[in-house]
């Protein structure tokens, strides 16, 4: 059985989910980590905390990467 890894999500990035909000719009950007994760909605600017695997079984793809905080330049 293989296990797969955690999504490796950092501050600043914004994805795409699966559902849509009521406002229509399916993009968040992501403003906390944790084992809840805190989106905000690109379409109306809604704040919510979902769960870590809520988020990773609906997730899409992401639209633009933060630049990692570890990486040498």
């Amino acid at each position: 059985m293989t296990v797969a890894s955690p999504l490796d999500l950092r501050i600043g990035d914004r994805l795409r989910l699966r559902k849509q909000h009521p406002c229509g719009s399916r993009d968040w950007q992501v403003v906390r980590l944790g084992a809840d994760i805190g989106l905000v909605c690109d379409g109306c600017g809604h704040r919510i905390l979902m769960d870590r695997l809520t988020v990773e079984r609906r997730f899409t793809s992401f639209l633009e990467r933060s630049p990692d905080e570890g990486a040498v330049e």
